[in-house]
């Protein structure tokens, strides 16, 4: 089966999306960060041919007013459905509400500035030597995760401290219990507050 690529995203709408950066830069700055953001995520991965894309979207009836890359093919929209993030994820992983797809997948946020469809090319080789993937992030969470084979269950991340330095030992933690074996791709950043945001663009400052 093909790979699939699943972006998980909020409707870009002022005062929804990435509110722990709002409290730092303003609601309309946080919103054109996120829009630019999950616009550049949707033309890198959509272009490439290695894997199909899904649009996990929320709230579930926001089909419209997103960046025009996901207004056409190769992106198919689907609601991410009820739940806390780890439900929400491991939903999507599998196909969707209601859906089991076969084959690897992995999924990302659309607040990954430096992402890039090699970062993703390489977390998915991962799975063929473990069952689980993370991208770590420097604040302890992580900008991506994947499994080889669809997970089975919505609550293997019951628990977990979401938006905390905890979260991503904490889910590989929930994993292991499961007997699951993870590895981890390359780490890059995301923006969830003004600091991270402070900190990637020192980062991207000092590039030459």
């Amino acid at each position: 089966m093909r790979p699939r690529v699943v972006v998980l995203a909020k409707a870009p709408r002022l005062g929804r999306v990435k509110r722990r950066l709002a409290r730092g830069v303003g609601e309309a700055e946080a919103l054109r960060i996120y829009r630019a953001c999950l616009a550049a995520t949707l033309r890198r991965l959509g272009r490439d041919p290695r894997w199909d894309c899904v649009l996990a979207v929320a709230p579930d009836r926001a089909l419209t007013g997103w960046p025009r890359p996901c207004q056409t093919r190769p992106w198919q929209t689907r609601p991410q459905g009820h739940g806390d993030l780890g439900e929400r994820m491991l939903r999507g992983l599998a196909g969707g509400p209601g859906g089991r797809r076969r084959g690897p997948a992995v999924l990302v946020g659309g607040d990954i500035p430096e992402i890039t469809a090699a970062a993703v090319a390489g977390a998915l080789a991962r799975l063929r030597r473990a069952d689980a993937v993370f991208g770590p992030s420097e604040d302890g969470g992580y900008w991506l995760i994947g499994f080889r084979r669809p997970p089975r269950r919505t609550d293997l991340l019951a628990g977990v401290r979401w938006s905390s330095p905890q979260a991503l030992a904490d889910s590989r933690e929930r994993l292991a219990r499961a007997g699951l074996t993870t590895e981890l791709a390359d780490p890059l950043a995301d923006l969830d507050d003004r600091e991270s945001l402070r900190r990637w663009r020192r980062t991207a400052r000092s590039r030459p």
